[in-house]
């Protein structure tokens, strides 16, 4: 098992709705995965809005991929780059830490991060 920025096993992030780059509820990572899907975050509405009018709209539902477009309050696998984004507009949405790949200090601070911990 992956490790999160915590430094244990990576906890899965959320399962309904299914997430992560693998359908598979946990934030992993890999060579296909372009986005670097590994930070699970905690949906908000400003961070929906924010994402939609990046060009990733993610309220959306698209049935014929199984998803059902996220609300406030989701937890959701977001490519580390987004969360980047959405830190330096002020919308970063929290963080589940125990949830979020250890890689994702490799973008962004552990103390940003912690800044915005679900924990806190």
């Amino acid at each position: 098992m992956p490790k999160n920025v915590v430094g244990t096993d990576l906890e899965m992030c959320c399962n309904n709705p299914m997430t992560g780059f693998y359908r598979d509820g946990f934030c992993r990572t890999g060579q296909s995965d372009y986005g670097v899907h590994i930070v699970c975050a905690e949906m908000t509405a400003e961070f929906l809005e924010f994402s939609k009018k990046a060009g990733n709209d993610l309220s959306t539902p698209v049935p014929e991929y199984q998803f059902p477009g996220l609300v406030p309050g989701d937890r959701w696998c977001l490519c580390v780059s987004r969360w980047k984004e959405a830190l330096e507009a002020g919308v970063a949405p929290k963080v589940h830490l125990e949830a979020t790949h250890l890689s994702s200090i490799e973008f962004v601070s552990l103390e940003d991060l912690k800044k915005h911990s679900v924990e806190d």
